[in-house]
């Protein structure tokens, strides 16, 4: 029988297994307290299940499919994490710490065909999608790491942005969010959640019909689809009208702000005229709406692109602002360590390969 991860389980998942085994619906509680409040490793630490309970849990599940690879931490409190799954691919996680928490950052997908030029990610081609229980699993192994610091911390928030495209594995993500959102396990809020998108126009329409309450973030990146044809090749799929319509369904159902990220690349993107661009498109829009500007973390393979100047960016900012747009710098984390999304697995499977 192959295993699955039980973190991949929701609660009502939980309790109809337990149904089907012939058992308690209250064993799926008492599960889920030990899963995440008190956060055991094994199920063997489940202490108020009887023998044959614990048999039956081992048998058909495993409880974490990640194995801890590398940790860099940098000097700003910024933790990065290669995990290695089941089938030897390996993936990153980032723990943030911000003034409002701790945020961690999830991959769901290894690799990633969506083809940003300018991306580490991409640089594999996407090889599968994530369970939700690996991308559960992310959020226990970094907050075991918080537990070993003995100091209470807690992840407070997720961001779903690292290695892949969450909406072109959409079933999984959803069934993750509904995991680490249940106020029964580990309780992180809706409100404390942000799933990023490309911009695939259909998801992005069912995202709206959810229900969830959790943040959406759109990789915007250029304001006019020359340019966004040129970085982004999902662009060629759903180009900026498509994209624009579907952002205007989504906050007239659900009356939700959407942050636009945009990478700020030297030369492609950057410029005052760009700028006004971006605030003419975002025009309608400007209650319900909010800008990242981000800086751009350079990377080998992609050394066509650079990060544009202080000056520049702060034009840009400046330009966004008196037209009324809200928008920010976004802080910089990890520019120590291998700062850009998949930049550490790269560099190590470029390590495997030199070994082989």
């Amino acid at each position: 029988m192959t295993k699955v991860s039980i973190y991949g389980k929701t609660f009502t998942d939980l309790v109809t297994w337990f149904e089907e085994q012939g058992d308690k619906k209250f064993r799926a509680t008492q599960v889920w307290d030990w899963l995440y409040r008190k956060r055991v490793k094994t199920f063997q630490e489940m202490t108020n299940l009887a023998k044959p309970t614990i048999e039956k849990l081992e048998e058909h599940f495993e409880m974490s499919p990640l194995k801890q690879v590398v940790v860099q931490e940098s000097n700003d409190g910024t933790i990065k994490y290669l995990f290695e799954l089941s089938d030897k691919n390996m993936i990153e996680t980032v723990l943030m710490r911000q003034e409002y928490g701790l945020s961690v950052c999830v991959t769901t997908q290894v690799g990633c065909n969506i083809g940003c030029t300018f991306c580490a990610s991409g640089l594999l081609t996407k090889q599968r999608d994530l369970t939700a229980g690996e991308i559960v699993a992310q959020i226990m192994q970094v907050q075991y790491y918080l537990d070993e610091q003995a100091n209470g911390e807690r992840v407070s928030h997720v961001v779903v942005m690292g290695i892949g495209e969450p909406f072109d594995n959409y079933d999984h993500v959803i069934k993750f969010l509904n995991v680490i959102n249940d106020d029964k396990g580990l309780a992180i809020g809706a409100r404390h959640i942000t799933v990023s998108t490309s911009g695939l126009v259909p998801k992005i329409k069912e995202f709206a019909d959810n229900g969830l309450q959790v943040n959406l973030a759109i990789s915007l990146h250029a304001p006019n689809n020359e340019v966004r044809t040129s970085i982004m090749r999902i662009n060629r799929r759903f180009p900026i009208e498509q994209l624009m319509d579907a952002v205007d369904e989504y906050i007239a159902k659900t009356n939700r702000r959407i942050t636009f990220e945009y990478i700020m690349l030297a030369g492609v993107n950057d410029r005052k005229e760009h700028a006004q661009e971006l605030a003419d498109l975002l025009k309608n829009k400007r209650k319900l709406t909010y800008v990242n500007l981000i800086p751009y973390n350079p990377v080998t393979e992609h050394d066509q692109y650079s990060r544009s100047k202080k000056e520049d960016v702060l034009a840009f900012y400046d330009v966004l602002k008196k037209n009324g747009v809200n928008c920010v710098i976004r802080r910089e984390h990890g520019t120590d360590i291998d700062a850009a999304c998949g930049q550490l697995r790269s560099k190590q499977l470029k390590k495997k390969k030199t070994r082989a």
